[in-house]
């Protein structure tokens, strides 16, 4: 049984292998390895806004201290993105794959243990640098197991764990608000929970296999691809050991003087940016956002209405890009997205009078999360680990999630300051405008990835390496308006 079995398995390249086989245990467990580190970056990211409440009295923190701790971890992701994304590139995914999952255990653990302000600064630098790095190397190694049909759904999959960590973050917190706990005990408990996540899926991540796509178009290893390719498939699909092309490493230099290129980081990158400036922003201010509305409700009171927002508008948010993103196209998507974003929050800013009724402005409040997350903030996750050749493709990811995270310290640092002036109508305008770029530069500058290979996308399957002209559209044949 078992020679009649392997005589007749089907003879594919590595790359056709991987973009044919269908979604099996391995990708479910590639996805929830890497997903959990999303499920602390968003919860690390977003619990300092909670701990905040806490740490202001004990350490009799001014405005400018506590906008630079709740960004400060921003700004250190992306740099994370740019140096990981770089070296993932240039030595291999396995190599340092579970490095920024160690950054991010130090991180927390140590930040719980802070015993003054600047302790604690230094300490949401080394747990920012780690979660930027899990941008390029997550995203990546997802999209280059996955296949050509479910690839966005897969690579949505890992980031939507970030849903349950927003919601996670805010439990934690009512929890710790109703135990009775003194208040330095609430904080630091709260800060140091982020290290479990990323301590339970550390041996996952060491032992996940290198990614095959890297292996033969990048390395040229072929025969070692093949043989990978064969374990992850568990024998049904045995890749032929077949050298098309020479391998070929695009440097940075090229790839920084390279007008195709650039356009995509612009793309990328700056749809991210605007995308987090929106999301942080509003996300981490939440909680001062509804003292605005509400200025006679408790802490208790607004961590409540954070959590309900996140439960009922943004989970089902990640839960839809996740299931429709492949079928709708991942630029489309990011482009409705965006259009949603903008209406709501500039219905926000300009009906009379919904500033101060709760019911309204939380109806809309919350569909503005609903289409971030079933629109640009996983869409921007995704694109760039398909946009980009194997060879540069963490280094683009890396750079887009970095002037994405630079737009998050934006958003985190500015976002307050914004409001204390121009209240929340104001604050909600300029992300109204910040939406509408998003549109535009999305239409402007990116292609539809969607129902294609990565290898068709980048060049790499020996066709021309970008066609704008021949589909001004960006869309797939069949997805043509």
């Amino acid at each position: 049984m078992s020679t009649t079995s392997s005589s007749t398995a089907p003879q594919l390249s590595v790359v056709d292998s991987l973009n044919g086989a269908p979604v099996s245990f391995f990708h479910l467990r590639a996805a929830f390895t890497a997903g959990m580190g999303f499920f602390t970056d968003a919860y690390d990211l977003f619990i300092i806004g909670s701990a905040l409440v806490y740490i202001k009295p004990e350490w009799h923190l001014s405005t400018d201290q506590i906008a630079f701790l709740g960004s400060i971890s921003l700004i250190a992701a992306f740099l994370g993105a740019f140096v990981f994304g770089r070296l993932a590139d240039v030595v291999g995914r396995k190599r340092i794959y579970g490095l920024e999952a160690i950054l991010m255990a130090i991180g927390a653990v140590a930040s719980a243990f802070a015993p003054s302000f600047l302790w604690l600064l230094a300490f949401r630098v080394i747990l920012g640098f780690g979660i930027g790095g899990d941008y390029p190397m997550s995203a990546v190694l997802m999209s280059e197991y996955a296949n050509a049909k479910k690839r966005g759904a897969l690579t949505s999959l890992v980031f939507g764990m970030q849903g349950l960590g927003l919601a996670f973050g805010p439990v934690v917190a009512l929890t710790l608000e109703a135990s009775g706990l003194p208040a330095d005990s609430i904080w630091r408990i709260m800060l140091g929970l982020g290290a479990l996540p990323p301590l339970a899926v550390l041996y996952l991540r060491r032992t996940m296999p290198e990614s095959p796509r890297y292996k033969a178009l990048v390395r040229g290893d072929a025969d070692e691809a093949a043989q990978d390719m064969a374990v992850y498939s568990s024998g049904q699909v045995k890749p032929m050991v077949e050298q098309k092309s020479r391998p070929h490493r695009i440097t940075l230099g090229e790839m920084l003087s390279n007008p195709k290129y650039l356009i995509l980081i612009l793309g990328t990158g700056g749809a991210w940016f605007l995308n987090d400036y929106a999301f942080y922003g509003n996300a981490i201010s939440t909680p001062e956002i509804l003292k605005l509305l509400a200025p006679s409700s408790s802490t208790m009171t607004g961590t409540a209405w954070a959590l309900i927002i996140f439960a009922i508008f943004a989970i089902p948010g990640y839960l839809a890009s996740i299931f429709f993103m492949d079928a709708i196209g991942h630029r489309r998507l990011q482009i409705i997205g965006f259009s949603v974003m903008a209406v709501a929050f500039a219905l926000i800013a300009l009906v009379p009078g919904i500033t101060h009724e709760v019911v309204p402005f939380m109806i809309l409040y919350g569909i503005s999360f609903f289409f971030i997350e079933f629109g640009p903030n996983c869409t921007t996750f995704v694109m760039p680990s398909e946009v980009f050749p194997t060879s540069i493709r963490t280094t683009g990811h890396g750079m887009a999630a970095g002037i994405g995270k630079f737009g998050a310290f934006v958003g985190t640092f500015v976002f307050p300051f914004i409001s204390a002036v121009g209240g929340i109508k104001g604050a909600m305008l300029f992300s109204a405008c910040v939406s509408v770029v998003g549109v535009i530069l999305t239409r402007l500058t990116l292609p539809e990835p969607s129902g294609k290979t990565l290898e068709e996308i980048s060049g790499e399957d020996g066709s021309a390496e970008a066609r704008p002209a021949d589909n001004p559209s960006g869309l797939p044949a069949h997805q043509t308006l």
